[in-house]
């Protein structure tokens, strides 16, 4: 045991120098980390001013706060937007309309055949024929583009157009 007493008494002052210098090194990296901490806090604290929030926190949970709001007004909104482009869908706003004279008697073109349809194509065409005698309204229903009733050239003309505009419809949506 005497021996490594000696051993230990010729080692001690180059022990103490190698905790000197561990504790030299170890306070220089406290000072380099309390620097940074001191520069980090400054920003914060530059940051958080004027935001009339004290801490990070609090300001964080505010901003989530308010995000799942605008989430949920967004998710109404989707929801209106879709209700209203299925009731959209059912409206009859392609309309074709032709002019004509019923019974190529003098005068203008006063008889006409007018389409109104939905996108699916469905709707009716209403037609007025007019003459000296008098004027009359027919309606005939239109499903997918025909009818069960039959058709004239001009009721078939003025669907055909309002199809044409529910086609060119489609390509602006």
């Amino acid at each position: 045991m005497a021996e490594l007493n000696g051993l230990i008494m010729e080692q001690l002052s180059l022990f103490i120098a190698g905790i000197t210098l561990v504790i030299l090194i170890l306070l220089i990296i406290v000072m380099v980390q309390g620097a940074k901490l001191r520069k980090m806090r400054r920003k914060y604290e530059v940051m958080m001013s004027g935001s009339g929030v004290d801490d990070l926190e609090t300001l964080l949970i505010d901003l989530k706060v308010q995000m799942d709001a605008i989430e949920d007004e967004q998710q109404k909104n989707r929801s209106m937007m879709d209700a209203l482009r299925g009731r959209m869908k059912g409206m009859k706003a392609n309309i074709g309309m032709i002019r004509y004279n019923a019974f190529n008697e003098r005068g203008g073109e006063l008889s006409f055949s007018l389409a109104l349809l939905d996108q699916e194509s469905s709707g009716m065409v209403l037609t007025g024929i007019y003459n000296r005698d008098g004027s009359y309204v027919y309606a005939k229903p239109v499903e997918s583009g025909t009818s069960s009733y039959l058709l004239s050239d001009e009721e078939k003309e003025a669907i055909s157009l309002a199809q044409q505009q529910a086609q060119n419809g489609n390509a602006t949506l």
